[in-house]
């Protein structure tokens, strides 16, 4: 049997892009999907047939969460990494018109949820010495104007990281900044966030960054994710926080 792996966030975007990797990476691979819209994760089955299975749900919620992990034990017997790709922008705010309960919601899905997932998780990755990827964010360590919740929650999840891989020898666990990638949360700070609450000139940035099309593929980043998951974290990495393009991880590119 191929690798069993559970990747959150599938329905669009690096998610997407990290099962369509998987697929073409190994025939036997065996993803478990979530995310809040079905429509994508149907075609997705449609597409991938016996090879794909997904639950539809709020990764919030711990029900869903041990219904993932429990379909794929109970479907295929196993679970051997695990890739932790949801996560939300918003709130996008300036530290003096702070929402907390804004905030809170916001790290109950970038951060609490993965704990939760993890630590669900835990007991089958111990039993095939499993691999944690997490898809944190360049904003982890570096200052975007009015990201703190964003950033700071991302932060958290490397120090995540590095706490698992220190305290459960049995599993690896790295944390990867994926760049600055073409995807729906661009348009969305181009258009929405950005105009409302960041710096002119952070905005302006990322537009140029789009204008001059250096906004990486999808593919670039989902492609390390899915090799990290199916051919597993290089010691010397385990409990790092890393860019997708570290010289550590230059086997795991396109």
């Amino acid at each position: 049997m191929g690798k069993v792996i559970l990747v959150t966030g599938v329905s669009r975007g690096i998610g997407k892009s990290i099962v369509d990797i998987l697929f073409s990476l190994d025939k036997d691979t065996v993803v478990y999907g979530v995310a809040r819209s079905e429509a994508p994760l149907k075609k997705l089955k449609e597409t991938y047939g016996d090879r794909f299975f997904y639950v539809v749900g709020d990764i919030t919620d711990d029900s869903v969460l041990k219904q993932l992990v429990g379909d794929a034990v109970k479907g295929h017997g196993k679970i051997d990494s695990l890739v932790a790709n949801a996560g939300v922008l918003e709130p996008v705010q300036n530290v003096n018109d702070v929402d907390i309960n804004a905030w809170k919601k916001l790290y109950d899905v970038n951060f609490f949820s993965i704990v939760s997932l993890v630590c669900i998780a835990l007991p089958e990755l111990k039993k095939t010495n499993g691999n944690v990827v997490f898809v944190s964010s360049d904003a982890s360590d570096m200052y975007f104007s009015s990201w703190g919740a964003y950033g700071s929650s991302k932060a958290a999840l490397n120090h995540f990281a590095m706490t698992l891989a220190n305290e459960e020898k049995q599993v690896k666990a790295i944390a990867v900044a994926p760049g600055i990638v073409d995807t729906e949360m661009q348009i969305n700070i181009r258009e929405n966030v950005g105009p409302s609450s960041m710096s002119a000139e952070q905005l302006r940035m990322f537009k140029e960054l789009k204008d001059s099309n250096q906004l990486l593929d999808s593919t670039v980043p989902a492609t390390v994710y899915a090799k990290l998951a199916l051919n597993g974290i290089p010691e010397g990495a385990n409990g790092q926080y890393l860019s997708y393009n570290d010289t550590t991880l230059k086997d795991f590119m396109p």
